[in-house]
C-alpha cells in the first residue's frame, strides 16, 4: 500500500460523524482473513456467548469509533446464492454489530438500477473517500484517497441507496 495512505486505525479515530463502507465483491482473499476461512470452511463457528474467542482490535476500534458518537455503517451487495465466502462473512457478522457496526446486506438483483462506483471504498464524515482495490483473485491491490467533490457525491449517494434498499443483518437470510 502506497505509504500516503493512513491505516484503517488513523482514518477512524479521525473519523467525527460517520464511517461508511460499501463492500460489492462476492469473495475476498485477503492475507489476514486466510487462517479464519480455512478454519470456518473446516466447520468451526464462533460462539457468540464465548465474546474472547472472538473479539479482536477490529473490533475494539469499531466500538472506540462507535462510543465517541461516529455512526459506522457497512453495506454488502452480493449475488445469490451466495459465494461460500459471503456465507463466512455472514456467520462472522454477529461480531461487528457487537462492537457498534451497522450492517446491512442488499440482494445484487435489487442494485441493477443504482449507480455505483467501480470498487468498494470507506467514506469518512463524507470529506474523505478510501477506495479498496482488489485483484481478480480477490487480493488486495492497495488503497487509494480521493477528496475530489465529485467522487464525494459518488460514494455518498450510491452508499445511501444500497442502504435504503438493504436488510439489516439481522434480517438477511442466506440463499
Amino acid at each position: 500500500m502506497p505509504s500516503n495512505v493512513p491505516t484503517f486505525a488513523e482514518l477512524l479515530r479521525g473519523a467525527q460523524r460517520s464511517a461508511v463502507h460499501l463492500e460489492m465483491r462476492d469473495f475476498y482473499a485477503v492475507d489476514y482473513e486466510r487462517e479464519e476461512f480455512d478454519a470456518w470452511r473446516a466447520g468451526f463457528r464462533h460462539d457468540p456467548d464465548d465474546r474472547a474467542s472472538w473479539w479482536r482490535p477490529w473490533l475494539d476500534l469499531i466500538q472506540e469509533t462507535v462510543g465517541r458518537g461516529v455512526v459506522v455503517r457497512r453495506a454488502r451487495i452480493v449475488s445469490e446464492p451466495v459465494s461460500e465466502y459471503i456465507r463466512f462473512e455472514h456467520s462472522d457478522t454477529f461480531t461487528n454489530v457487537a462492537a457498534g457496526e451497522q450492517v446491512r446486506w442488499l440482494p445484487r438483483r435489487r442494485a441493477s438500477d443504482l449507480a455505483l462506483p467501480g470498487n468498494d471504498f470507506w467514506l469518512f464524515d463524507g470529506s474523505l473517500v478510501r477506495w479498496n482495490h482488489f485483484a481478480g483473485d480477490g487480493s488486495s491491490g492497495g488503497g487509494e484517497m480521493s477528496t475530489d467533490p465529485a467522487v464525494l457525491k459518488l460514494c455518498a449517494s450510491a452508499f445511501e441507496a444500497v442502504w435504503e434498499r438493504a436488510v439489516p443483518h439481522g434480517e438477511y437470510k442466506i440463499l
